[in-house]
Formats: structure tokens, sequence, C-alpha cells
């Protein structure tokens, strides 16, 4: 097998990778300033979230073609300068629409570097060392989004938002810098034919669900909206046309041959409920810690960083660990402490402390880490290398939609449950009252995710190490 600077390789991936995911948490917390600074209403700002999961939607399905077309220092240079550009853009933004058009430049970035980065570690580390590899990648996927929100906070009270996009675009330039000067070409460029009628049915199908879900989220209608319903509905009838013209296909754009392998359905099923889990649980608690708690967002990102911050750096570790004695003694143990820690935060009212909440954050951050890159790892290890690029872009894909819909499922349980709560109350416009409905529906909402956990635990029993019989890919130069 070919040696790489995998060091040097890795560096310049996770270094983008990390700015990337760090800008998509840390406007978030400034949402709220930019309605006062730009005058907008809170479904005009929340575009500037559901654009950018939209444009992630819509892209990824497309990566597994992109990556058989286009090199691997192509395709990292030019989703870095699309990032550098959105954040070059959103930096200077003094309206609305010039920071809507960032972010989408920053999605689309994104959207091509993680398959990227996922697909060029299952090329360039031998099987046995993948998972640590990989549990690199899930200390920034993990780690850049927990600090997004406390940095944001500190640069929103001290500066401006603009500065968000300041300490990010050196980096990303740095980033750029490593790659050009260390990234190799580790993929065989084999040009499939592009099928335009396949692209159209997966930016329909994928881009109608994101965009349904992350509207049922927000408005008063919620899933009864006409848009909502209306998209989702387009979205499945494109999806399914989508999965029956692959299916037909010779070189397919997205082979769904990659759900043959039982392990991969198995990894795919239990990452997709760690992410609705992290998904509906973490935008819950800082609006409970916020509203309920009536903390500041500071404080509330400050609370949320220890979890989040261990659940980063403790994911290398897991990578090894997977390493050495396969994902059954991880995942299992992971997703009953994930399982433990929903049911303590179902119970959580405004009396409990500062110190329960944190702690039990930790236990919950610390659990998703046993779980999430052993399954995705062990998954992916199952396909041969020829559907390495599909395997990552139906994980990439389908995590877009498990987040919009966790999401989505997340505010709706939050809204009807405050909007119960308060029409039993007698004193509805009391701000005691207020945190009181907040409570009763944030605890809603933390059963909802124990749920869904503990069906991600029963799928975790079936989950079997794989033995990579198939020799690593020998990239031609």
């Amino acid at each position: 097998m070919k040696q790489y600077n995998t060091r040097a390789i890795m560096a310049s991936l996770l270094i983008c990778g990390f700015v990337g995911m760090f800008s998509e948490t840390a406007l978030n917390i400034a949402i709220s300033n930019l309605m006062d600074v730009f005058h907008i209403s809170a479904a005009t700002a929340q575009w500037l979230t559901t654009g950018f999961l939209l444009t992630l939607g819509i892209l990824m399905p497309t990566t597994g073609l992109l990556l058989q077309w286009f090199t691997t220092r192509q395709l990292f240079i030019g989703s870095v300068m699309s990032s550098i550009a959105g954040t070059l853009i959103a930096a200077l933004a003094f309206k609305f629409e010039m920071l809507m058009v960032a972010r989408v430049l920053q999605a689309a970035g994104m959207g091509l570097l993680i398959p990227l980065m996922f697909n060029t570690i299952l090329v360039v580390y031998p099987p046995e060392k993948r998972g640590a590899a990989m549990g690199f990648v899930g200390l920034v996927i993990m780690f850049a989004p927990a600090t997004g929100p406390t940095v944001a906070g500190l640069l929103i009270e001290y500066l401006s938002w603009h500065y968000i996009f300041w300490l990010s675009l050196p980096f990303l330039v740095i980033g750029l810098f490593v790659g050009l000067k260390y990234l190799e070409n580790v993929t065989n460029v084999t040009k499939p034919r592009i099928d335009l009628q396949s692209v159209a049915l997966s930016t329909i199908g994928f881009g109608g669900l994101v965009f349904g879900f992350s509207k049922a989220g927000e408005g008063a209608e919620g899933w009864t909206s006409a848009v909502v319903i209306t998209s989702i509905v387009i979205g499945l009838i494109a999806l399914t046309l989508f999965i029956l013209r692959q299916m037909f296909m010779r070189e397919p754009m997205m082979n769904l041959r990659v759900f043959k392998y039982p392990m991969f359905i198995v990894g795919l099923l239990l990452v997709l409920s760690c992410m609705m889990i992290i998904l509906s649980s973490m935008i819950i608690l800082p609006m409970y810690l916020q509203n309920g708690m009536r903390l500041s967002a500071f404080t509330a990102g400050l609370m949320l960083l220890p979890g989040s911050a261990l659940n980063g750096l403790l994911s290398p570790r897991m990578g090894r660990l997977f390493d050495r004695y396969g994902p059954k003694w991880l995942v299992i143990p992971g997703l009953v402490i994930v399982a433990a820690m929903l049911w303590f935060f179902s119970g959580i009212t405004t009396a409990s402390s500062i110190a329960f909440i944190v702690a039990l954050h930790i236990g919950l951050m610390v659990g998703i880490s046993m779980v999430w890159m052993p399954s995705q790892t062990n998954g992916l290890n199952q396909l041969p290398p020829e559907l390495y690029p599909h395997g990552t872009a139906v994980m990439n894909t389908l995590q877009q939609v498990a987040g919009a819909v966790g999401t989505a499922i997340a505010i709706s349980i939050l809204t009807k449950g405050m909007e119960k709560y308060l029409h039993n109350s007698p004193t509805p416009n009391n701000l005691a009252e207020k945190a009181n409905a907040m409570t009763f529906a944030s605890q809603n909402v933390f059963m909802f995710a124990m749920i869904v956990t503990l069906i991600g635990l029963a799928m975790a029993f079936f989950i079997r190490r794989v033995v990579v019989k198939h020799a690593a890919m020998n990239p031609s130069h």
C-alpha cells in the first residue's frame, strides 16, 4: 500500500472542517442579535440555519459522484475556496441578503469537505487504524460546534457578530496552504456518466424533506402548514422515484448496493439515532437554560462546554478502543448511559442545580462518543473500496435529513407542550408560569429523545465487528 503523509493530510482537512463546523453553530447564538440588527423576524432569521441545512441536503447526495469526477486536490481546493469566500462575505455583511449568500457558500464548502474527509481516511489508513483516524474527525464534528456558542457569546458581548467570521478566516487560509503543500490525490478519477434526472430527483427529494421538516419546526401552524405537507410529500415522491431509478441504472449516482451490507445498515441506523438524540436535546437545552432558568446566553454556552469538549476529546480515544475491541463493548454501554442521562433530564426543573445539569450533559456526551464513531467506522469498513464514496454520501446525506427531522420534532413537542400547559394555567402571562411551561415541555422532548435511544439500544444488539478482507485501495497516480 502506498505511504502517505497522513498527519499533514489530516491536519489540512481537520483545520478546515473545524472552522466550518464552528461557524455553523456560532451563528445560532447570534440569531436574536441579528434580528435586532437587520430588523427581521425569527422566521426570516431561521433561514440562516435552514438555508445552511438545505444546501447540505442538496449537495451531499451528489458527493459520491463528485468524488469520482474530480481529484482529491481539486475537491479540497474547491470546498475551501467556497468556505473562504462565504466567510469573507459574512464578515463584511451589512444586510441580511449578503449574510444569506455567505451561509450558502459556507454550506457548499462544508458539504464537499466532510464526505471528502471520510473518503480520504478510508483510502489512506489501513482498516486497523481507521477507528483512531475517524475519532479525530469525531473530535472536529463534535468539538467545533460545541465551542461555537461559547466563543460567539463572548465575541457578541464584547465586539460584534462580524468577529465570528473574522476569527475563522485566517484558520481557513492556513488550512488551504497546508493542503496545497501536502494533500495528495488519493482516489481514482473514473468520470462515470452524470445522469441529470438522478441529480434533479435527489435535489427535489432530499431538498424537499429537509425544507419541509425545517419549516415544521418554525411556524405557529407547524406540521399542519400547507407548505410543510406539500414539500414533504413532493420530497418523498421524488425520493421514491430517485431510489427506483438508482436500482435499475448500470452506473447509479448513489449506489444503493451499500444496503446489501448488514453492518453498514446497523451502523447507519445508530448514527442517525445519535444525530436525532443530539439535535433534539441540544436545541432544547440552551433554550431551557435561557428561557426556563433565566440564564444568559454566555452562561448557557459555558454550561454546555465541558460535556461537548469532553465528547470531542474522547472521540479519538474511543476510536482506538474500537480498533482494539470492536464496536459492541462501546456501543451498548454507551446507549445505556445516554438513556439514563435522558431519563434524569426528563425530570429537571427550574430548581435543578447548574452542577447537576452540567453533570448530566457530560454523561450524555460521553455516551454519544461511545456510540457515534465506532458505529460509523464499523459500518463503512464492511463496504468494498469502490463503494466508499457511495457509503459516505448515503451516511452524510441521511444525517442531514435525520438532523432536520429531529430538530422539527423537538421544536413541535416543545411548542405543543408549552401551549397545553399555559392553556390550563390560571395565570398564563405570569413569568414563573412561562418558565414552568418551558420546563414541562422540555421534559417531554427529553422523553422523546430517550425513546429514540431505547430503539437504538435494541438495534445495537445486532452489531458485529467487521473483519476487513479486501486489501486497501492502491490509488494510481
